[in-house]
């Protein structure tokens, strides 16, 4: 009955090209014999070309479906989902996705594509065109001890290598969030961020250096306690004195505080739907990680859904639906860099791709 219906459909909706893939070229002489006896003026003309098969996912619609039904994902715009409206979700901008088509391109062959070449294209496409902001994923409390208790308003530039995107304002005060991961207590030598006794600098603002480490009673490190040098406030004489690293941070007093979501790959094998086991057995638990309470820059929000970001030093970011409370919500689009290159290329090794 498929057979009949794809051919009379085509025919009748004007249709030119009927792109099918591989398992519908046994086909085509029923879809040419069934144009040739009917009355129709449009005869189209069928292709075939190999499915598009992406690592660490599934192209089946009925086991996209099993995951929606069964709960694995969000709906079918779960921003993990290789679905359109999951892609809308997750900040892919039709750009991205075109560019993607146009480099693997369309072959005979049955082959298996790297999910890295479509990230690469969307890092590709949102470096271009997504505007940057400071967004402190896992915040921990500095307080800069020799500032004054007063506030000032620093410009930002909008995008680093497109001036004509303009420049933005961000609040500096005495008590900011930096992230947690850019201070550690006993550091590697090849640590180039905030330690005790060392500097770094804020990025737009000043170097400041860690004079103590305010800890809870569990041990763990809830405060630093830092002082500032006033001269090296960024564009002055002396802000090109010279310290190791440079980090992000959000004013405490001025922070809008947000969800975050970071999406992985959705299942942990590269191919999770060959051989005959149970492709939902392979998924992966760590695909989706809720970040409740980070600091964003008072800009961001104002956010609208679907406006994308890069998040300096994190990846770039989308905002996603709201939650019913109002609350802010960002997901993750892709990272900065891409961390499965080698791991998707040993993949393809091994299984023939």
């Amino acid at each position: 009955m498929y057979d009949f219906a794809h051919t009379l459909s085509d025919a009748l909706e004007g249709t030119t090209h009927s792109l099918c893939t591989l398992e519908f070229e046994d086909h085509r002489r029923l879809y040419n014999w069934l144009l040739e006896q009917l009355p129709v003026e449009h005869h189209p003309q069928q292709i075939e070309f190999s499915r598009l098969n992406l690592m660490y996912t599934v192209m089946s619609k009925r086991k996209l479906k099993q995951l929606v039904d069964e709960g694995h994902v969000d709906g079918w715009d779960d921003p993990r989902m290789p679905t359109l409206s999951g892609m809308r979700r997750r900040g892919y901008r039709p750009a991205a996705i075109r560019d993607f088509i146009g480099r693997v391109g369309i072959t005979k062959k049955d082959h298996l594509i790297e999910l890295g070449s479509l990230e690469s294209a969307v890092r590709d496409d949102l470096n271009e065109h997504a505007a940057r902001r400071f967004a402190v994923l896992r915040p921990l409390k500095i307080v800069i001890e020799n500032y004054p208790d007063e506030e000032e308003w620093l410009e930002a530039a909008n995008h680093p290598n497109r001036p004509e995107l303009g420049s933005r304002e961000v609040p500096f005060c005495r008590e900011l969030f930096i992230e947690r991961d850019d201070f550690m207590e006993e550091p590697p030598g090849k640590f180039r961020r905030l330690a005790p006794g060392r500097e770094v600098r804020l990025r737009y603002a000043y170097i400041i250096k860690c004079e103590e480490v305010i800890k809870d009673d569990a041990g763990e490190v809830i405060e630093l306690r830092c002082s500032y040098d006033p001269e090296t406030r960024s564009g002055s004489e002396q802000s090109q004195r010279k310290v190791k690293g440079t980090i992000h941070w959000v004013s405490a007093r001025h922070a809008e505080r947000a969800e975050v979501r970071l999406y992985d790959r959705l299942f942990r094998e590269p191919t999770p739907d060959r051989g005959d086991g149970d492709f939902v057995a392979h998924l992966n638990p760590e695909s989706l990680e809720n970040l409740p309470d980070s600091a964003l820059e008072p800009s961001l929000g104002t956010a609208l859904s679907g406006e994308f970001f890069q998040f300096e030093r994190q990846g770039y970011f989308v905002a996603d639906k709201a939650e019913p409370d109002g609350a802010l919500v960002f997901s993750r689009t892709v990272t900065l860099r891409d961390s499965w290159a080698k791991l998707e290329r040993q993949a393809l090794e091994q299984v023939g791709g």
